[in-house]
């Protein structure tokens, strides 16, 4: 094709190269372009936390798993402790029903929470006893006074208790809650910036996302003061079993098959001395006959 001939054919089509003339002047001239101080400051956002957000991938995972590290904070004063207890009690016979409404008491009297409640009856007649589990919630302030209180309830049979540091997982939640919170002031402000609707967009998805993660966080850290500001303590109540539960009248049945038992075997020992027996007396006959001679 001539020059002549490619001039015309963009002469005939002059509006679609203006048109790809105002495009490419758009992409490289709007400031919240891909190529432009969007990018500039999204990449900016991105390497002042070390890369991809926590926002990004709790999108990708479809949940959330952050890293608490593996440290215990000891530089820390104030420490994060957490404590649980089990106790295990056997209580008199005939007062389990009294015992669980003391330890009903002393969780009503604490401001306790009896969280879960679970009592059988096993057996029956003399030989039925009760069995409770309880879980309660009790406020730490108040935990050794109360631990002492349930232990009255009956005879211990064993307590265990365990108390553990989390205060380097809570620093690491806070510390990490922190910084999620100014990545979204700085995502929010490039929203209010933005001019493009597709930037907008993208910034709002992100924007979503991030909220999701601090939320997330947030729970975790309210979780954490629950756990620390009250204790689990899982009590639980045995009734004493009847001394007399497995003595019980020998039925007749019981006496037939002894009786028939034992003349069976007298049978079986009679039957065994009889050849010793005749063996003797022989013996004895021909000693006669040998000392007569």
């Amino acid at each position: 094709m001539s020059m002549k001939e490619q001039f015309e054919t963009v002469k005939n089509n002059w509006l679609l190269v203006l048109l790809v003339i105002i495009v490419l002047g758009a992409s490289m001239f709007n400031p919240f372009s891909s190529s432009g101080s969007f990018k500039a400051m999204n990449s900016a956002v991105y390497d002042s936390y070390g890369g991809v957000g926590m926002a990004e991938m709790a999108v990708a995972s479809r949940g959330y798993a952050p890293s608490y590290g593996g440290d215990f904070a000891p530089e820390v004063e104030e420490r994060k402790i957490t404590k649980t207890a089990s106790l295990n009690s056997e209580v008199e016979r005939g007062t389990f029903h009294d015992s669980e409404a003391k330890l009903k008491a002393i969780v009503t009297s604490s401001d306790s929470y009896l969280l879960n409640e679970n009592v059988n009856k096993y057996g029956k007649d003399k030989k039925s006893y009760y069995y409770g589990y309880y879980s309660i919630k009790v406020d730490t302030a108040k935990y050794d006074s109360i631990i002492l209180q349930l232990k009255e309830l009956g005879e211990v049979q064993s307590f265990n208790e365990n108390a553990q540091d989390i205060t380097g997982s809570y620093t690491s939640v806070a510390d990490n809650l922190a910084l999620e919170r100014e990545r979204l002031a700085r995502f929010q402000s490039m929203y209010d910036e933005a001019k493009d609707v597709s930037d907008k967009i993208e910034l709002n998805d992100r924007i979503f996302n991030q909220e999701r993660t601090i939320k997330y966080y947030e729970d975790s850290l309210e979780n954490m003061d629950k756990r620390i500001e009250y204790s689990t303590v899982s009590v639980t109540l045995n009734e004493e079993r009847s001394d007399y539960a497995n003595i019980a009248f020998v039925k007749i049945s019981e006496l037939v098959d002894g009786f028939v038992d034992s003349l069976s075997n007298l049978f079986k020992f009679v039957v065994i001395l009889i050849p010793w027996a005749v063996g003797l007396f022989i013996i004895r006959l021909f000693w006669r006959l040998f000392k007569k001679k």
